[in-house]
């Protein structure tokens, strides 16, 4: 399961209100990621493979579980993926 591509066209960086890419996150920064969230999740282990990218703020806002997390506070600098 996927985020739904219609959710995907309205979203915007909550920090620049600019576009948002999808972008793939490197195989240890997901490692990281899942473990960081991993307390909000119950009985199964969160999914983190992908990121929305704001080229304006030089953040990504990672996607955990197929639900983005569009919090500033939460958002990794663009050099977390070579940006």
């Amino acid at each position: 399961m996927a985020v739904d591509p219609d959710l995907l066209e309205i979203l915007v960086c909550p920090k620049t209100k600019g576009e948002l890419e999808l972008v793939e996150l490197p195989a240890e920064l997901c490692r990281q990621l899942v473990e960081k969230y991993q307390e909000h999740f119950r009985k199964e282990a969160p999914v983190v493979e992908q990121g929305l990218y704001s080229a304006d703020s030089q953040l990504v806002y990672p996607i955990v579980s197929d639900i983005p997390i569009m919090l500033v506070d939460e958002a990794l600098p663009a050099s977390a993926i070579g940006r």
